[in-house]
């Protein structure tokens, strides 16, 4: 668990993450391994937003929770998603297992974790087998992914 008190912002994005997929309008996806990843996430979404993108925010762990991963990541598509942003530190294997279920575009921000100074999940990220490409920001980037998103989408 973080000793990181979440900010009211936080607490109020915390409580409008929906269980179900939505989309309509929805152009990115930003997904985390834990509640705690929130306050490192929601940078991205903020971003987002100023720009005029609608984002949808879930919490699902590659391995607590890999049916779940799978489900969001095959119907992204035809939810009418474009970019899927994936935070988690640690093991950080959700912006891999995220991109082995899509097609589409997959950034990948490594959290800093309580050891290695967040280079066991940078280095997650970015180490993907040919085929299975994940975009990596830098360690806590969830902005710059947001803005990598954003120019994605209007490319």
């Amino acid at each position: 668990m973080s000793d990181i008190t979440p900010s009211p912002q936080v607490e109020v994005e915390l409580e409008q993450i929906e269980e179900g997929f939505g989309a309509s309008g929805t152009l990115v996806g930003i997904i985390m391994g834990s509640k705690n990843d929130m306050e490192k996430m929601l940078p991205a979404q903020v971003y987002l937003t100023e720009q005029g993108i609608d984002s949808e925010v879930h919490v699902m762990s590659a391995h607590r929770d890999p049916e779940k991963v799978r489900e969001f990541c095959t119907t992204a598509r035809a939810r009418g998603l474009k970019v899927i942003i994936a935070g988690a530190g640690m093991s950080a294997a959700l912006p891999g297992v995220a991109a082995a279920h899509t097609d589409l575009p997959v950034i990948g921000v490594p959290i800093l974790g309580k050891s290695l100074g967040g280079l066991d999940a940078l280095l997650s990220a970015v180490q993907m087998p040919p085929g299975i490409p994940v975009a990596c920001v830098a360690i806590d980037g969830a902005k710059n992914a947001g803005v990598l998103a954003a120019r994605i989408i209007n490319a």
